[in-house]
This record gives C-alpha cells, sequence and structure tokens, in this order.
C-alpha cells in the first residue's frame, strides 16, 4: 500500500480519520463519490460528473459488511484496491481518495440504529433484509465525516438512490446527484460484480436487457400490467434458465406502483450462474 502512496503523488490517499479531517478542512466544495471498490466506468462516469460541478473530488472505497445480508456475498465481492488506485490516478480528475478501515467507521458510531419503513421494504429491501439499513447507515456516517456538498450517485441502483435521496438530504446539507447508467457493448448496466460473469453469461443478460425493453413497450397496451408482468417473469424463466426476484412498473418519483409508462422504470433482479443482477428500465 505504502509504495503506491509515493507513485499516486497528484492524487491524496487518505487512510484515516485524522488524515481526512485534517485534508479535507480547508475546502468548502466538495463532491463525493461512495464506492466499494471494483472500480469501472460507471464510477468513473460519477468521478466525471463531479469534477464538473465542484473543486475537488472525493473517493471512498469502503467495503461495508453491514450492508451484505449475504456472507458468501461478501466473501465473493471484488478486491483489487492496487488497481483502483491506478484506475482512478490516470483519470487525473481524482483529489483524494478515502481508504477507511471498518473501526474509522464505526468506533464511534453511537447514533440510533436506522429501520425502514415498511412501505419502503419493497424491491430488493424485501429480497436483501437489512441491506438497505445497512447502506443507509454507512452513508450517514460517511456523510457526517465527509461534509460534502454534493454526492453522485448511479441510477442502476435506483432503489438505493431514492432512498439515500430521501434520508440524507433532509439530515444534511447535502445535495445529491443522480446519475444515469453506464452500460456495456452488450447493454447490460455495469456492476463490480461484472467480473465474476462469464462473456457468455453477459450476452445472455444483454439479451435479457433487450427482451426487457420491449416487455416495458408492451405495458402500454395492456389493461391488468400486474397480472401481464407476472407472465412475462414466468416466460423469462424459462426461455433464460434465470430466477427472478421482482419484475414491477413502478413510478420512479415514489417507487409506487403504477399502471403508466410516463415517470415509471420497470425494475427487474435476477440470478444469473448464481450472481445476482439488478437493472431498471
Amino acid at each position: 500500500m505504502f509504495y503506491l502512496l509515493n507513485i499516486l503523488i497528484q492524487m491524496k490517499i487518505l487512510l484515516n480519520n485524522t488524515s481526512l479531517f485534517k485534508s479535507l478542512r480547508p475546502f468548502n466544495d466538495l463532491g463525493f463519490v461512495p464506492t466499494m471498490g471494483g472500480i469501472h466506468k460507471g464510477h468513473l462516469s460519477l468521478i466525471n460528473k463531479s469534477k464538473k460541478l465542484c473543486k475537488k473530488t472525493i473517493v471512498s472505497i469502503f467495503l461495508n459488511p453491514k450492508q451484505f445480508n449475504n456472507k458468501k456475498d461478501l466473501k465473493s465481492y471484488p478486491r483489487n484496491i492496487k488497481n483502483d488506485l491506478i484506475i482512478l490516478k490516470k483519470t487525473k480528475k481524482v483529489d483524494f481518495v478515502y481508504l477507511p478501515k471498518f473501526k474509522d467507521i464505526y468506533k464511534n458510531n453511537k447514533e440510533s440504529k436506522i429501520t425502514l419503513n415498511k412501505k419502503d421494504k419493497i424491491l430488493c429491501a424485501k429480497f436483501r433484509k437489512g441491506h438497505f439499513e445497512g447502506v443507509l447507515d454507512v452513508m450517514n456516517i460517511l456523510t457526517k465525516i465527509i461534509k460534502p456538498n454534493k454526492i453522485f450517485m448511479g441510477e442502476k441502483d435506483f432503489q438505493q438512490l431514492y432512498l439515500v435521496k430521501k434520508f440524507l438530504e433532509k439530515k444534511y446539507p447535502t445535495k445529491i446527484i443522480a446519475c444515469k447508467t453506464i452500460r456495456d457493448k452488450n447493454k447490460v448496466a455495469l456492476s463490480s460484480r461484472n467480473v465474476l460473469l462469464k462473456k457468455s453469461n453477459l450476452y445472455k443478460a444483454g439479451k435479457i436487457y433487450k427482451k426487457l425493453v420491449n416487455i416495458k413497450k408492451n405495458t402500454n397496451n395492456k389493461k391488468n400490467i400486474f397480472n401481464f408482468l407476472i407472465k412475462q417473469k414466468k416466460q423469462l424463466e424459462i426461455n433464460y434458465k434465470i430466477k427472478i426476484d421482482y419484475l414491477e412498473l413502478r413510478n420512479k418519483k415514489n417507487l409506487k406502483y403504477t399502471k403508466k409508462i410516463i415517470n415509471s422504470r420497470l425494475f427487474v433482479s435476477y440470478y444469473l450462474n448464481k450472481i445476482r443482477l439488478i437493472d431498471n428500465i
């Protein structure tokens, strides 16, 4: 780790909270890109947006165990700090990288435990117990520590974006900036977990995406969208040999069920080769 500090001269590495507080104190126009590592083009698009809107940009890399409801998922999550730092350095757009340890985040956290409202226990929250509580917990702490003016998050994790925005903007003078989903050549939404998939899996995921686009278009002609999507879900599972957690059309402003394509997103979560993928269209 330390030999990298000599290489990454322009991009300052912050290894603890003392270094963080000292380094960030002079700045009052700070953009923040939170990550768990596995840096890809989706993350880089967030950094580009931050660079345009803020004077300084900080990226955090912290694999938060509290948002994993599956120990195997945590164990298999891609980790390569060295490679992540090299990628971030090459952008020449990152001013600070925060690499906290578990104790830096949770040691002095004495706030009450965060709980989701019943109406928010939908989509991924329904299938990943405790996941978003963990996300909101760590985002609350990171925001309190870093004090950014703006936080940049991707629309691929739309429910996460929705909940973080609703929670943090009430509590802090921080604006959550939504950034469009970045996709690969197969139109698959970029994710750190994609490296765990074979090329054949990514090709199949691309075909599923195209099918989902057609399904959303066809919802306009259906009187009973709920039943239509149930049938489409079963058909997708049979045709592509996947397990789908949910396939739902919801209003993008409040995540309530909707019968209209206007202001809606088709949300999906499915398992491909035991890797869980999510998307919204």
